[in-house]
């Protein structure tokens, strides 16, 4: 029995469709990763895969049990962390913890070895008033509160959106001890590198996903030559590289834009005196590897 189970899920806010017959399936100690910039769709599919939301069109199962019929039991057996933060910021570290083990008549000694390497790094502040927190430990606490009754199947809604880089590898470290333990998790991030982290993962734009695979895999399905050009002048490189014959796709990625070809036919001497006689100096051309986020520039063109 698969953890997660999403067959042709659909939702509508008015004129807006913000899941289009979505389908994927996440097996057991996953880590299963949804990457999209806002507005993609990904709260949409956590709430409705949380019970929280109906959708317009499709079935899902969480643990082997239906979303509409059987919503009140995903509700004990799930974690939901919102993208937003959601604890009660007026109480302490401690109160929160308490207070959400006991909406699942538990305790937070009764399942302590399931966050103790989280709450370790939050316990000298168990006396603070969550609101207080940091960024970083506001996030640590929200994911022991969404632990603490020990679920089967975790749902992560950007959860390290705000938060520093340390906290945010700490907190990815955090994930895959519990992947180990056998926990499903299902994470959503708008940040392209956390996608290596994921077992599996799926890009999803305008509700919609593009491609479903190990991370290694999508970036080895890129199937074509990527190449990298800077110049004195980016702001119009952009441009004038796109009007170039035999130019495919060209996007702003960093300190240089990334470009596709249409051909093998390309010349790399060609192109930069074509940027000669523009005016640009300083013209460097390099043939690179894909990365998870030209991948994804590449399925949204299609």
């Amino acid at each position: 029995m698969k953890a997660v189970e999403v067959h042709h899920i659909a939702k509508t806010y008015g004129p807006v469709q913000a899941l289009k017959e979505v389908s994927f399936e996440v097996e057991r100690g996953e880590l299963f990763g949804l990457i999209g910039a806002d507005g993609a769709g990904k709260t949409t599919l956590f709430r409705i895969l949380a019970t929280l939301l109906l959708p317009d069109k499709g079935t899902a199962t969480v643990d082997g049990l239906d979303i509409i019929r059987d919503y009140r039991q995903i509700r004990r057996r799930v974690g939901y962390m919102p993208g937003r933060f959601s604890l009660y910021g007026d109480m302490t570290v401690e109160e929160n913890l308490t207070f959400f083990a006991s909406v699942f008549g538990t305790t937070p000694q009764e399942n302590r070895s399931l966050i103790d390497d989280i709450y370790r790094q939050i316990e000298p502040f168990r006396s603070r008033r969550a609101a207080k927190l940091s960024g970083g430990m506001k996030q640590k606490l929200a994911l022991c509160c969404a632990l603490i009754h020990a679920p089967s199947v975790l749902f992560l809604d950007e959860p390290t959106t705000g938060v520093d880089p340390v906290s945010r590898r700490e907190f990815w470290q955090m994930l895959q001890r519990l992947r180990e333990r056998g926990i499903a998790i299902v994470a959503s991030t708008p940040y392209m590198d956390e996608a290596r982290q994921c077992s599996r993962m799926a890009f999803i734009r305008e509700g919609e996903l593009l491609g479903t695979d190990t991370p290694q895999e999508i970036i080895s399905s890129f199937g074509e030559p990527l190449y990298a050009v800077s110049a004195d002048r980016m702001h119009t490189l952009l441009y004038d590289v796109r009007k170039y014959p035999g130019i495919k796709s060209c996007y702003a990625f960093g300190q240089t834009h990334h470009f596709t070809i249409r051909n093998d036919r390309f010349d790399t001497p060609e192109l930069e005196n074509y940027l000669l006689t523009k005016g640009y100096r300083d013209i460097v051309i390099t043939n690179i590897h894909p990365t998870i986020e030209d991948c994804y520039m590449k399925l949204s063109e299609k």
